[in-house]
């Protein structure tokens, strides 16, 4: 299934793209897609047989909004240096174990809603990810078939970071993380069940029409079963919470003076294989 939340931001409301592309109302079986929903399999099973009986209400997507798909996240953990070309292209060494840092949850906004510039920034950069959505509670994971069976679905994220605050203002990669509107999600949570293989992904950005970014998660050095095995170990992951697994390589921070770091006015369009697209014009904050 392909679910999804629309209309303003702070009063989306559940809704689902059927098979044929046509935008279903939710509203009527579900108050949300959230943790309560993806942890719940009967209720799962409800709207999937809703889904199949195409008689849920049609929704016209005409200038509707869509919003992040999942609501009320608790955290969302991010891997950093995921993928060898991209550790290649930054000249740093390839970890040993997952890099685990975080993003606040409010620094998630819908999949074509504005992205602020932070003031005084200079180095905003641009990262596609893929998204791992958690669909049950999971803690001390001991194998990767026990970690997949604890993702509800995958999406989009847009990693917004940076650098200068991330890497030359002191501390850990926080600041350069979680400044506000820098963590575009969606535009669907795509279940598990329509994800066969998590590592055959293709993902793609440009920026202004130009493709910055052309890989595929089999770059990744820790797969997302790992991940989300390994993760596990260290804190106790809830349903629809959040993981972003890392990026390829094509990031600004990579490439040759002068850095091509985004500025207001630049347009932003990411993708990963079936799992839909995002566009983001930048603003300043």
């Amino acid at each position: 299934m392909k679910l999804l939340r629309v209309g303003t931001a702070g009063a989306e409301r559940p809704a689902l793209l059927d098979q044929d592309g046509t935008l279903r109302d939710l509203s009527g079986l579900v108050t949300d897609i959230d943790g309560a929903l993806l942890a719940d399999e009967a209720a799962l099973d409800r709207v999937r047989a809703a889904a199949a009986s195409g008689e849920l209400p049609v929704v016209d997507p005409d200038g509707l909004r869509t919003g992040p798909p999942v609501g009320r996240i608790g955290k969302i953990v991010c891997i950093g240096l995921n993928y060898h070309d991209h550790a290649r292209e930054t000249g740093a060494d390839i970890p040993s174990e997952p890099i685990i840092f975080f993003k606040a949850a409010d620094t998630v906004v819908g999949p074509e809603d504005t992205v602020l510039v932070p003031r005084k920034s200079v180095k905003t950069d641009w990262e596609v990810e893929l998204a791992v959505v958690i669909g049950r509670t999971a803690r001390y994971l001991e194998s990767h078939e026990e970690a997949l069976a604890h993702v509800a679905g995958y999406a989009v994220s847009h990693d917004v970071s940076e650098r200068e605050f991330q890497i030359e203002r002191g501390g850990q990669w926080d600041k350069g993380k979680n400044c506000e509107t820098f963590n575009p999600l969606g535009p669907w949570l795509v279940t598990a069940d329509e994800v066969p293989d998590p590592q055959a992904l293709s993902l793609k950005l440009s920026v202004n029409g130009e493709l910055k970014q052309d890989g595929t998660t089999a770059e990744q050095i820790f797969p997302v079963a790992e991940v989300v095995r390994y993760v596990s170990q260290f804190m106790t992951l809830y349903p629809g919470d959040v993981i972003n697994t890392g990026t390829p390589a094509g990031v600004a921070l990579g490439q040759p003076d002068p850095k091509p770091y985004l500025r207001a006015g630049d347009v932003v369009e990411l993708e990963i294989g079936g799992l839909g697209r995002q566009r983001q014009e930048l603003k300043d904050a």
